[in-house]
């Protein structure tokens, strides 16, 4: 794969490209594979749609053999964080002044999914994108926060 390697989230209805995702620090040599660049338009945030984008990547990348997936951002960056833990990351801890942002120190927040946790992952995901999980107006459930807040609490 190039790295970092784009793709485009198209919606299905109307073939329209709603958003962008890349593989990035992309090291099949070690099995890691980090997910990034994320840019979606407000026509994809916060729907069923975003969720089975990043769990298409998700699988893509076990499937591709990968045993640690990843996910980093600003340590200040709340909304992506919230997103990395809904989606069954683990965080990991911070790297204190891991850069240099718009002239600031920035630290990193660095979570992962590892191939052992993946199958547990994966069958939240797949239970919270079920048809059986929506009502006839589209409002889910269950929510992920919740499934995978359960499993995190089970124990790995």
């Amino acid at each position: 794969l190039a790295d970092p390697q784009f793709y485009t989230i198209v919606e299905q209805a109307s073939g329209h490209a709603v958003g962008l995702a890349s593989y990035l620090r992309i090291d099949p040599a070690n099995g890691v594979i980090e997910v990034g660049h994320l840019n979606f338009s407000p026509l994809l945030q916060q729907t069923a749609a975003a969720t089975e984008a990043m769990y298409l990547m998700m699988r893509h990348a076990f499937e591709l053999g990968y045993r640690r997936y990843e996910w980093k951002c600003n340590a200040l960056n709340v909304p992506s964080r919230r997103a990395a833990e809904r989606l069954g990351f683990l965080f990991e801890g911070l790297f204190r002044q891991s850069m240099i942002t718009k002239g600031r120190n920035r630290d990193t927040a660095w979570y992962s999914i590892l191939d052992g946790e993946w199958p547990a992952v994966r069958l939240r995901l797949e239970q919270w994108l079920s048809v059986d999980n929506f009502d006839a107006a589209g409002r889910q459930q269950l929510s992920l926060s919740s499934m995978m807040a359960s499993w995190r609490q089970q124990g790995i």
